[in-house]
């Protein structure tokens, strides 16, 4: 059974950063690329990041350049690091691989 832990959201001001942690079990983490999503109130979740087994990045276009996802296949974790945040970047933030149920998710929060 696929568990997800995602940590790190809070509330930040614009410009400012935060790394997101996501803590994977019940799979062989470095077989499976992983996701990251966002979803605002009353919109589909969105996927911003993903990042390969072998460790190839791609980045919805309007992070790009100010987020970075990594993952560390001896910790089975996955993170994302946030730079230069928007208010738009307001969101709950999963990570998720291609198997398995959705986790709780982490809250980010954008504003002055």
């Amino acid at each position: 059974q696929v568990q997800l832990m995602e940590s790190g959201g809070g509330l930040v001001q614009p410009g400012g950063s935060l790394r997101l942690s996501c803590s994977v079990s019940g799979i062989v983490f470095s077989d499976y690329a992983i996701f990251w999503y966002r979803q605002v109130p009353g919109k589909q979740r969105e996927l911003i990041a993903t990042i390969s087994s072998g460790g190839v990045t791609n980045y919805l276009e309007s992070v790009k350049g100010r987020f970075n996802i990594s993952r560390d296949n001896s910790k089975n974790a996955v993170y994302l690091q946030m730079n230069r945040l928007k208010p738009e970047d307001t969101g709950v933030y999963y990570c998720k691989p291609p198997v398995g149920a959705w986790g709780q998710g982490t809250q980010v929060t954008v504003s002055s």
